[in-house]
């Protein structure tokens, strides 16, 4: 059976949540380090940020007046949602050993995890497939826990002003446990299916990205176009609101990515600059398109090229260097503001927020460009033969790790798809899925909550 065995710079590759391998031994008994636990605890913070308060304003600046505390309590009740499924099997089902497919309830209630000390994630599979950790394994779940936090929040952009609370809240619980958490283990743990298959994800632009946009973009087709979609002023309420929540992202970014290398070290350094570099690059080049085919550059189309940008370095923020981050982000700048505008117009959908377009798409061309760039090395053991399959960028004459991640967005697009679509199919035979429509031209912050902005 062959087994993959991965290092990146310095024969060292830190996958997904950036967990390390030093070649193909580990050390047996790994040392808790105060200055990456300290930096790790950092980058908790950052991550939660980008929910709490950023999608939240980045959100609610962009729908009609009427729904702002709807869309900002959205982000708000999910995180709170998410966190308490993710104690009771959230974390379990991603990072439990279990199978391919999805982790084992070993870490329900987090009974099983270590609390004293750094952890051996894939423990007991022998030592070629274990990882290492230099951080305790609370911080470490606390950590991932940001990240189904944010996923699931994404999803809302698709969706603004049309969605039931209680279906929202009804939808996000089993979405997490049966969506995010198998997506989540077949990518980052190492007994993972899209793990086994060398596929580079180093801070989820699969996992969040592609996970969260199809998602929005197949319950924007199941819940259908707003009212008056096509011909009534939807122009954002408050851009400057949306502008603050882009700030947030962009700096809480950091810690989305650099805080990936689970590490204070040189990868986290390298994956903090190019992801600053992507997202000036992402906003430059949506500025540039939006001048060439508009006629004006907009703020909108400012902070939407900055969070493309960030999106497509994601996958690819621990694997390249400066050069690449450039190209990751000037074209996703252009890709995104193309499939937020052109696509969506010739298609017809409501993607409200644009979560397919900049997230989705986003998402897909950093997962595909980290496979065009990425400099690393994996060793590949078949029995007793072994050879090592080094990328130094430019796919250096061999397609094959394109070939990966192409398998792993397609894998990643299809079973997000299914099962948010039957998911939300339950759901709306339960309660619904739809706010009626007096309920959508009065708003979600009345009909829904009982109360409105002064």
């Amino acid at each position: 059976m062959k087994t993959i065995l991965r290092a990146g710079f310095a024969r060292l590759w830190l996958v997904g949540s950036a967990i390390a391998l030093a070649g193909p031994a580990l050390a047996a008994e790994p040392a808790l380090d105060a200055g990456n636990t300290a930096w790790m605890l950092t980058a908790t913070v950052l991550v939660l940020m980008m929910t709490i308060p950023g999608v939240a304003f980045f959100y609610a600046g962009m729908v009609r007046k009427k729904s702002v505390l709807g869309t900002m309590m959205q982000s708000f009740t999910i995180c709170a949602l998410v966190a308490v499924t993710w104690v009771v099997a959230g974390y379990s089902l991603a990072f439990g050993t279990g199978n391919a497919y999805i982790g084992d309830l070993s870490k329900f209630m987090l009974n099983g995890i270590v609390w004293d000390g750094p952890f051996i994630l894939g423990a007991g599979m022998g030592g070629e497939s274990e990882v290492a950790t230099t951080i305790p394994e609370t911080v470490f779940m606390m950590f991932q826990m940001t990240f189904a936090i944010i996923t699931a929040a994404l999803i809302t952009g698709a969706v603004a002003d049309r969605m039931k609370f209680s279906a929202m809240c009804l939808f996000i619980v089993p979405w997490s446990l049966l969506v995010y958490s198998p997506i989540a283990h077949a990518v980052w743990h190492p007994a993972g299916l899209i793990w086994g298959w060398g596929a580079l994800d180093f801070a989820g632009g699969t996992v969040v990205h592609i996970n969260a946009g199809v998602a929005g973009l197949v319950a924007a087709l199941v819940l259908g176009k707003r009212v008056g979609y096509g011909h009534d002023n939807m122009a954002p309420h408050n851009l400057g609101l949306a502008m603050i929540g882009a700030c947030l992202l962009w700096v809480g970014w950091f810690g989305f990515n650099a805080g990936s290398a689970l590490a204070a070290d040189a990868r986290a350094g390298m994956a903090m600059t190019v992801t600053m570099i992507a997202a000036a690059a992402g906003t430059l080049a949506w500025l540039l398109a939006e001048s060439v085919v508009k006629g004006k550059p907009s703020a909108l189309g400012a902070i939407s090229g900055a969070v493309a940008g960030l999106v497509a370095i994601t996958p690819a923020s621990g694997w390249v260097f400066p050069g690449p981050a450039l190209v990751i982000g000037g074209l996703a700048g252009i890709i995104c503001f193309w499939a937020a505008t052109s696509l969506k117009k010739a298609l017809g959908y409501d993607d409200s927020l644009d979560a397919w377009g900049v997230h989705g798409v986003g998402g897909i061309v950093g997962a595909m460009l980290t496979g065009v760039f990425a400099v690393g090395t994996l060793y590949v053991t078949d029995g007793d033969a072994a050879k090592a399959l080094t990328y130094s960028g430019w796919l250096a004459g061999n397609t094959d790790m394109l070939l990966i991640q192409a398998k792993s967005v397609v894998v990643t697009l299809a079973y997000s798809a299914v099962a948010t679509f039957i998911l939300l199919k339950i759901v709306d035979v339960m309660v619904g899925l739809r706010i009626s429509e007096e309920e959508e031209r009065e708003g979600l912050d009345v009909t829904q909550h009982g109360e409105r902005l002064g």
